[in-house]
This record gives structure tokens, C-alpha cells and sequence, in this order.
């Protein structure tokens, strides 16, 4: 069995400093093998909040993998913004921009998805689709293959097109071949949970989509801070949600969905707690 935690849109730079510390002990308590973060960790690609990032990461378990998003990509300072978008983020974060992990039952890749070019939404080229399927190929078929981007492959209702994933559909098709399993994301600070195949209807394929909410922003949109944990037990997979409790001061379990292997992919089987 391998436990990941999962946390996006940190947004050092806009944060609510009460959460950092119950965040970190959260966490730290629920000793997961493996931290994915997805994204976002500062709110305009400063040095000041990239060495808060830093800082944050450090106290976190390892071993770790770390994505940028869209707002670790400098938003003003245009020359930055095209000749070095990621200049600061891999100076302070991380050089690696194609992380993977491996063990005898995960496998997890990050890939970057944030752009100059644009200043919200995000995408994903072939040649990036390319070196994914490689490194899943290449694993074991008995490994739960996971996918870590800062932008999603699906969206809650209601949120606008544009917020997927540039050249999502091709990037599913070839990842569907090679058996990806579990796609973790942020970018929109809503938690939320689907299966590819209501999108993408991909013959015997339904990887499980699984988005984190803001970990620390104030840019809640409706929800408190919140992380995921995924509990991997192959055939099962198990996806809880832990949210900020103000009137408690600490993160607690709020939502746990189980999630089982078929001929036909990922299928939920029971939900407990808030949809």
C-alpha cells in the first residue's frame, strides 16, 4: 500500500499564515510515501515568495514531486516572462522539470504545463506526451501509473473550457495506451474528483481525475484550505479530502471516495463525507 499527499495552489505571496504550521503538522502526521504538488506555489514568481516556498517544501516529507504553474511564471516583467519563465522556480524549487518517482506499485511523472505565452491557461506538447508514455511504458503493468500537472484534464460544472489542459484530448489518448492510471492537478482551487471516460470516451480506459483545492491561499472561491491523501491497493484507490477547520485550528478528514480497478478502468464503488 502507498499513501501520496497532494497539495496545489500554496500561492506564497497571498497566503493565510494560520494554516501553515497545521498544514505542515497534517501532513507530517499522516507519513505518506510520497508529497505531490501541483502547482502554483507563489503568487507572482517573486525570489521573496519563492524562498517561502522553499522553505515550506523543506519542512514537508520527501521524497517529493514538485510542479510549476502558471503563477510561478513572472507575470510583469516581460523580458523574464519570455526569455526565463521558470529561471527563479528552478533556482529555488527545483532544476528538474520532468520529476519521477518509481517503487514495486507507483509510478509518478510531472510535467509542466505552464506557459509564457499565456497568462492563465495552460498545455502540454507532443514531445512532452512523448517522454510520459516512455517512462510509463517502461513500468511495470502491475503499477498504478500517476500523472502530476498544475492544469486539469477535467473540470467541476460550470468552469469554462478554457481551463483544461491545451491538447488535453491527445495527451489522454496516448497516455490511455500506455495505462495511466491517476491524474492529480490544481489550478482552479476547487476540489474535485471524475473519471476520464465521461470526457474522453476511450474504449476499456477510465483513469481517475482528481483535483486539489488551494492548500493555503486566501483565494479560497468558496472552500477553506483543503489537501488530498490518495491511498493506493491495487485494485483500490482511495481519495480523502482534509479541510481547514477554523473553529478547531487544524486540517480534518471531511470526505473519503473509494475507487476500484475493472476491465473497463477506475470505477467509484462508495463516498463518504461531502460531494
Amino acid at each position: 500500500m502507498r499513501s501520496i499527499v497532494h497539495l496545489s495552489d500554496t500561492h506564497f505571496g497571498r497566503i493565510n499564515h494560520h494554516v501553515i504550521s497545521p498544514l505542515i503538522e497534517a501532513i507530517t502526521k499522516i507519513t505518506p510515501d510520497l508529497v505531490a504538488v501541483s502547482g502554483d506555489l507563489t503568487q507572482r514568481a517573486s525570489t521573496h515568495q519563492f524562498k517561502e516556498a522553499r522553505a515550506f517544501l523543506d519542512r514537508l516529507p520527501t521524497p517529493q514531486i514538485v510542479v510549476p504553474g502558471n503563477h510561478d511564471v513572472p507575470l510583469h516583467n516581460v523580458a523574464a516572462r519570455f526569455l526565463q519563465p521558470l529561471r527563479k522556480y528552478r533556482r529555488h524549487i527545483t532544476d528538474d522539470l520532468r520529476p519521477f518517482y518509481h517503487d514495486d506499485e507507483i509510478a509518478v511523472l510531472g510535467v509542466n504545463t505552464a506557459r509564457s505565452l499565456t497568462f492563465k491557461e495552460g498545455r502540454i506538447n507532443e514531445e512532452q506526451v512523448a517522454w510520459m508514455s516512455e517512462r510509463l511504458y517502461a513500468c511495470d503493468p502491475a503499477v498504478v501509473k500517476i500523472v502530476v500537472t498544475h492544469h486539469p484534464f477535467d473540470l467541476p460544472e460550470g468552469h469554462n473550457e478554457r481551463n483544461l489542459v491545451g491538447r488535453a484530448r491527445m495527451a489522454m489518448e496516448a497516455l490511455a495506451r500506455c495505462g495511466a492510471d491517476l491524474f492529480l492537478a490544481g489550478h482552479l482551487h476547487v476540489s474535485h474528483t471524475s473519471h476520464s471516460a465521461t470526457r474522453y470516451n476511450i474504449k476499456g480506459h477510465s483513469a481517475l481525475l482528481v483535483q486539489a483545492g488551494t492548500a493555503a491561499s486566501t483565494r479560497g472561491r468558496g472552500e477553506e484550505s483543503s489537501f488530498n491523501v490518495v491511498r493506493i491497493d491495487r485494485p483500490q484507490i482511495a481519495v480523502e479530502r482534509f479541510e481547514w477547520q477554523p473553529e478547531r485550528g487544524e486540517f480534518g478528514l471531511v470526505m473519503s471516495e473509494r475507487f476500484r480497478h475493472t476491465s473497463d478502468g477506475w470505477v467509484r464503488v462508495s463516498v463518504t463525507g461531502q460531494l
